[in-house]
């Protein structure tokens, strides 16, 4: 949905309301559209808050301004808590809970406690933008923090430019895409995993090495898909081919559903490989159709997939489980939480046996069965870890204002995963590694050597 310019409603109501600023005058009108426009959409809140301080009403307590209180600084996040990517919302948040409830056990930051006021938009784009104007508008959060997904931030970024006198940053979302990474919206947003170019750019360069030039793309039709197959194609352009065949789904798919034709049109193509831009659900879907219609390639998946819920779908119950997971390599952005020679992965595995974080009970739609690690979770806990650090660069009285400089003071930090992070006015993604990973005894392991692993 586009918001309509509501710059002439003070001129209107003015003989009713002349003591309204036109900010004021702009925020309700907004609100109100927002309300229509989603008459039939329910809030995701009960009338108590969730689990680990977190809250799905308004937060309350003493001392309040944008979202900072005497006890308490309030973060704002609308992810996928519901739909077939429940899966990635769960993990993110477990992940980052797990650190901050370390955080908060230990006096939290300058006393404060660290707590979410949480939203489901189940990966769908028009709950996502009223969660934000509620988060931004209604509870004043601090922040927003680790939203999942492109076709959901892509329409957030623009409130963030609308309302940018607020200087409400949007921190480290679960989305390599590039709307948050370059103009016009860049400047609302921070980053902290690659990107999906450079994702895309390591796979289809390791297939060319590997002569596997003529490579397909299978790709879910939004703004994600797109972000993900435009780095394919210019990737594979660098190396002066084409893509060989590519075919789409509509977001939302579940593993249920059939990918058949999806399939048959990538085997017109003859392809050496293929390289999935989607959510677990459809890929798992369209990995365990390609197999059984005889498209024996490898099967690359970008690190949005959500690795360990694709491998579950395509195992639960299977004798066979290895002849629909024998091609698969996904991409990663953050190291395996299997190596515990890395500090932050043995932190991070302590943690989450420690705490091991539920989603608040009242976000709970669907049955959903939590890993004990993910490379999801394992994000999202990178996540919170650096968050931390930067709400601690704000000092006693942190404000929005001194936001954009605390980030800019990071140089060289030690997030404990053997990369350092690094940010400045020109610099707004803090990693750049992609990891590779194929499966490997039930379970995603780090690929070192493509040419045997082909072979």
């Amino acid at each position: 949905m586009d918001i309509p310019n509501c710059t002439r409603g003070p001129d209107i109501l003015n003989d009713r309301a002349s003591d309204l600023t036109r900010r004021s005058m702009l925020r309700r009108g907004l609100l109100g559209l927002l309300a229509l426009s989603w008459g039939g959409w329910r809030d995701v809140g009960a009338q108590t808050g969730g689990s680990n301080g977190d809250s799905i009403v308004n937060p309350t307590g003493v001392g309040g301004s944008e979202g900072v209180y005497d006890d308490k600084i309030v973060l704002g996040m609308s992810a996928a808590f519901s739909g077939p990517s429940r899966g990635l919302g769960s993990e993110l948040y477990r992940g980052a809970r797990s650190y901050f409830n370390h955080v908060n056990e230990s006096g939290g930051v300058g006393g404060r406690q660290i707590v979410f006021k949480l939203y489901d938009d189940g990966y769908q784009p028009d709950p996502c933008v009223k969660n934000t104007m509620k988060l931004m508008l209604e509870d004043h959060v601090f922040l927003l923090f680790g939203y999942v997904g492109t076709p959901t931030v892509t329409r957030a970024l623009p409130l963030l430019k609308k309302f940018q006198d607020e200087r409400v940053y949007l921190f480290f979302p679960f989305t390599g895409a590039q709307p948050q990474r370059e103009p016009p919206y860049g400047d609302f947003a921070f980053n902290l995993r690659a990107s999906y170019r450079q994702e895309t750019a390591g796979l289809v360069d390791n297939f060319v090495r590997t002569g596997r030039k003529r490579i397909a793309v299978f790709y879910q039709a939004d703004a994600y898909g797109r972000s993900g197959w435009a780095g394919v194609r210019a990737a594979i352009e660098a190396h002066g081919e084409h893509i060989a065949a590519e075919a789409t789904y509509r977001r939302g798919q579940r593993f249920t559903g059939s990918m058949r034709r999806q399939v048959e049109i990538l085997q017109k193509g003859s392809p050496d490989a293929v390289i999935c831009i989607g959510s677990y659900a459809a890929c798992a879907a369209f990995a365990r159709d390609a197999i059984d219609l005889g498209l024996k390639v490898p099967i690359a998946n970008l690190s949005f997939v959500g690795s360990e819920n694709l491998l579950h779908l395509l195992s639960e119950g299977r004798d066979d489980a290895e002849t629909y997971t024998r091609y698969l390599v996904n991409s990663q952005v953050v190291p395996s939480y299997e190596d515990t020679s890395i500090p932050a992965v043995r932190e991070y595995r302590e943690l989450m046996a420690r705490y091991n974080p539920a989603v608040p009970k009242e976000l709970v739609k669907e049955p959903y069965s939590p890993f004990e690690q993910s490379f999801v979770s394992l994000e999202g806990f990178l996540d919170a870890k650096l968050m931390t650090e930067i709400l601690r660069r704000l000092g006693d009285n942190p404000s929005r204002a001194g936001l954009e400089g605390a980030v800019f003071s990071v140089r060289d930090f030690d997030l404990g995963i053997g990369e350092k992070v690094s940010f400045g006015p020109d610099r707004r993604q803090g990693l750049q590694t992609v990891y590779y990973t194929v499966v490997q005894d039930g379970r995603f392991v780090t690929l070192n050597d493509w040419e045997s692993w082909l072979s």
